[in-house]
């Protein structure tokens, strides 16, 4: 799927999957569906699910590394900072020829602009927190958080995924 596509169907994920309320019991339903997910597909991942500067659900399966909860912490700042998925803003930075240090002045160290970071968004409230997913290539950490929210909110997966990665 070119990028122009992608970041269409990323604007759509992010527009369509917001939840009606969040607290623990939300954060932790939806961070023990990814879980779930992760432990039936052998996946190894790290998963956060917070609101912003206050965590709520975090895992760490078998075979991370400590790599994986400094991306997971880079890419919440990306959701932080843009109220976007991290893959999102990440693709249109890659669209545009840029990057964040380039056109915003931030460290790579501070902020990572792959896929895995999705935002929490409330209805009638906005941007809250992040669900984020470290340990898979970035399309598919992107994609499992959406999953998992899709599966959350009684929506159909099948159309709102992304198409084969081209690019």
């Amino acid at each position: 799927m070119p990028i122009a596509e992608d970041l269409e169907h990323i604007a759509m994920q992010e527009r369509e999957l917001h939840l009606p309320r969040f607290d623990t019991t939300v954060a932790w339903e939806i961070g023990s569906r990814l879980r779930a997910l992760a432990l039936e597909r052998g996946l190894t991942i790290v998963i956060d699910v917070r609101r912003f500067g206050q965590p709520l659900f975090y895992c760490a399966l078998e075979g991370t590394t400590p790599d994986n909860p400094e991306w997971v912490r880079r890419k919440c700042n990306v959701v932080a900072r843009f109220h976007r998925s991290s893959y999102g803003v990440g693709l249109q930075l890659k669209n545009k020829g840029t990057s964040l240090e380039q056109s915003q002045g931030l460290a790579t160290a501070e902020y990572a602009t792959h896929g895995g970071g999705f935002p929490v968004h409330v209805e009638g409230a906005g941007v809250i927190g992040s669900i984020t997913v470290s340990g898979l290539p970035q399309r598919g950490d992107h994609e499992l958080v959406v999953e998992a929210l899709c599966a959350y909110l009684g929506r159909d997966y099948e159309a709102l995924k992304l198409g084969p990665e081209t690019n």
